[in-house]
């Protein structure tokens, strides 16, 4: 198994830019590793982010929302699996804060945030039972 480098990634942030960016940010993030965590810890690989975001287009990206929305729940079950204390980022948490929480503008940097807390907790989570030391915060 991999040891995972990135395990105190902002998702707030990331979140605020990839909103800004109408999603072309993730696009590269996926491409610069995170994809291939995200196989790592799921044991499949998963459908590439950017052939989500084009099919996407078409639907006004709700096949992207749905596809983030299936992968987060995959992510809340292997944080169960593991034993981490919730909360937990998860389908209905990842769907209804990027449509309901656009009223409030900030909903998809809500739901990004849970999603990057959930996975910072399984990377250390697997890192640790795998041996790897814990990487301190910057």
């Amino acid at each position: 198994m991999m040891e995972f480098e990135h395990t105190d990634r902002h998702g707030f942030l990331l979140g605020f830019i990839d909103f800004f960016t109408a999603g072309l940010f993730f696009v590269v993030y996926m491409k610069l590793g995170l994809q291939d965590e995200l196989d790592e810890i799921l044991g499949r690989k998963t459908q590439r982010y950017y052939v989500a975001y084009l099919v996407g287009i078409p639907t006004l990206f709700i096949y992207t929302l749905v596809w983030m929305a299936n992968i987060s729940e995959e992510l809340k079950e292997k944080a169960i699996e593991l034993g981490i204390p919730g909360p937990y980022t998860s389908f209905r948490h990842m769907f209804g804060w990027n449509t309901l929480g656009m009223l409030v503008l900030v909903g998809p940097m809500v739901a990004t945030q849970r999603f990057f807390n959930t996975l910072n907790q399984v990377e250390k989570e697997l890192n640790r039972r795998n041996g790897y030391p814990e990487r301190s915060s910057k």
